[in-house]
C-alpha cells in the first residue's frame, strides 16, 4: 500500500511516516499541493495524508477534476475542531489528529485501504484451490476468481502476484464497482491533457502502473459494457489507449479479475460480453463459500484474535472451546469477511484475555433496508435487550444500537463503525441525522470531523 504525505505539521508527519513504514507501506512526502498533483498524475498513492492547514478544498477538487480517485485523510495538531470540521467538507474522507497513535493511524490505514491478508487454511477443500492457484502462479495466463462475498478472492490475487514472477513488481487493484463509470475509463487508461475539462495535465491510469506487474480488476462484472469493449481490446493488443490520446501505448501486465456473479448467467442477460468472458477465463479459480470449508474456521478465528489484539494494542487473547464450538455452527452468510467482523468485536469488547462464547455476539436481525446497500446485519450485546422487545421500529433499534456502540467506544467512531460492521462514512451519516433530529450523541477522538 502506497501512502502520500502532503505537508510538515511542525515535523509530527514524519512520525506518523515512521508508524506507516512501520506497518508495511510505502511512503512519499512532498510539502505542498503542486508537487503532490504532479506525483499523483504518475500514479503514485493508494492513500493521502495531508496537512489540514493546506487549501485541502482546492486539492480534492483538483483531483476530482482529474478523476483521481484516491482517499484524502486530513492531519491536524491536536483537535482542531474548526480545521477537521472543515476539512471533511471539503472532501477529505477523515480527520487524523496528531501527534499521532499507532493504533489509530492503524484504524484509519484499515478503513481505506484494500485487503491485503495472508492466505489462512487447512480444510482440504481450500487445500485443493491453493495448489491450483500455485501451479498457474508462474504463468503470464489471465485469473478468473469467482466466488460469494467475503470468501477472500483479492486475498487470493494477491497470493498468485506473491507467487508469481512478477512479485518485485507493482500489484495494483482497481475495484470497479466503486468507481462510478464516468471516472472508471480515466481511472484504468488514463488521460492526455485536455482530454476533458479539469485535465490540467497528462495523467497515468492503472493499466500503466501495472506495467511489469500484476493488475486486478476486482468486480469486473459491474464494469459498463462500453468499457469491456475497450477492456477486450486492451487484454488482446497489450496496448491501451488513453482517454483524449492519439497513439497506443504498449503495456506488460498479468492480469486477474474477480466475480461474486454468476458469469456465464451475466453473458446470457447481456450485462457482460461473452468474448472478453473468456479472454479473462483462461484459468478459473473458484473459492468455497466458510460454511464448505469448516475447517478453516478456528485457525481463522485465531489468525483475526491475533492481527486485532496487535492493532488495537491489546494484550494477547485466546479462543476458548466454547467460542470455537459457537464459531463453528454458524452458516456465515457472510463468509471469512463476517467472520473477521464477529471476531474484531469480540477482541474489542472482550474484558479479560479469554474470548468465550458470551464474548461471540452473532448477527441478529437484518436492517439492511435502513443502513446500507450491502446488507449489513447488526448485533451489540449493549443493546441486545432493545432487539428483543416488540413494539419498536426497525430505526429505533438501530438508532439505540449506533448511539450504545459510540458510548462503549467513548465516541471513536473508527472503533464504532469496526463493532457495527459498517463504513465510517455511513456512521458518519447516521450521526449527522440524529443531531438534527436532536438527539444527543456521543462525542469522543474523532467526532468533532462530523
Amino acid at each position: 500500500m502506497r501512502l502520500l504525505i502532503i505537508g510538515t505539521l511542525n515535523g509530527h508527519i514524519t512520525e506518523a511516516a515512521r508508524i506507516a513504514k512501520a506497518k508495511g507501506l510505502s511512503v512519499s512526502h512532498v510539502e505542498t499541493i503542486g508537487p503532490a498533483i504532479s506525483f499523483l498524475r504518475q500514479g503514485g498513492a493508494d492513500v493521502i495524508f495531508i496537512d489540514v492547514t493546506l487549501d485541502i478544498w482546492t486539492f480534492v477538487k483538483s483531483i476530482r477534476d482529474e478523476r483521481i480517485n484516491t482517499p484524502v485523510i486530513a492531519c491536524g495538531i491536536g483537535h482542531e475542531t474548526k480545521l477537521a470540521v472543515q476539512a471533511i467538507r471539503a472532501g477529505a474522507q477523515e480527520y487524523l489528529p496528531l501527534p499521532p497513535d499507532t493504533d489509530l493511524i492503524a484504524a484509519v490505514l484499515g478503513s481505506v485501504s484494500t485487503n491485503e491478508a495472508p492466505l489462512v487454511y487447512q480444510d482440504p477443500v481450500m487445500a485443493k484451490v491453493v495448489k491450483l492457484a500455485e501451479q498457474i502462479a508462474s504463468s503470464d495466463a489471465s485469473v478468473l476468481i469467482t466466488g460469494e462475498s467475503g470468501t477472500g478472492k483479492e486475498v487470493m490475487a494477491h497470493f498468485i502476484h506473491e507467487k508469481s514472477k512478477r512479485s518485485q513488481s507493482s500489484f495494483i487493484s482497481v475495484n470497479c464497482a466503486a468507481i462510478p463509470e464516468n471516472l472508471l475509463e480515466s481511472e484504468l487508461f488514463g488521460h492526455e491533457k485536455g482530454a476533458f475539462t479539469g485535465a490540467l495535465a497528462r495523467r497515468i491510469g492503472k493499466f500503466e502502473e501495472a506495467d511489469g506487474g500484476t493488475l486486478l480488476l476486482d468486480e469486473i462484472t459491474e464494469m459498463h459494457p462500453r468499457l469491456q469493449a475497450k477492456l477486450l481490446r486492451a487484454i488482446q493488443e497489450r496496448e491501451i489507449d488513453r482517454v483524449g490520446g492519439t497513439k497506443p501505448v504498449r503495456v506488460n501486465i498479468r492480469l486477474l479479475a474477480t466475480s461474486n456473479r454468476n458469469m456465464m448467467q451475466a453473458v446470457k442477460e447481456g450485462t457482460f460480453r461473452e468474448d472478453l468472458y473468456f479472454r479473462l477465463n483462461v484459468v478459473a479459480i473458484e473459492i468455497p463459500p466458510l460454511r464448505e470449508r469448516k475447517n478453516d474456521l478456528v485457525i481463522l478465528a485465531k489468525h483475526f484474535v491475533k492481527k486485532y489484539s496487535e492493532v488495537n494494542g491489546l494484550d494477547s487473547k485466546e479462543l476458548n472451546q466454547e467460542a470455537c464450538n459457537k464459531l463453528l455452527v454458524q452458516t456465515w452468510r457472510g463468509n471469512v469477511r463476517e467472520l473477521e467482523n464477529v471476531i474484531h468485536r469480540a477482541v474489542l469488547l472482550c474484558e479479560s484475555n479469554i474470548i468465550a462464547g458470551c464474548d461471540i455476539h452473532l448477527p441478529q436481525f437484518d436492517v439492511s433496508a435502513d443502513i446500507s446497500p450491502a446488507h449489513t446485519q447488526l448485533s451489540n450485546p449493549a443493546v441486545d435487550k432493545n432487539v428483543e422487545g416488540v413494539g419498536r421500529t426497525v430505526a429505533e433499534v438501530e438508532r439505540d444500537l449506533i448511539i450504545n456502540t459510540l458510548t462503549h467506544c467513548s465516541g471513536n467512531r473508527t472503533h464504532a463503525a469496526t463493532i457495527l460492521g459498517i463504513s465510517i462514512r455511513t456512521l458518519r451519516n447516521k450521526i449527522r441525522q440524529y443531531r438534527d433530529e436532536g438527539i444527543k450523541v456521543p462525542d469522543g477522538q474523532l467526532d468533532q470531523a462530523s
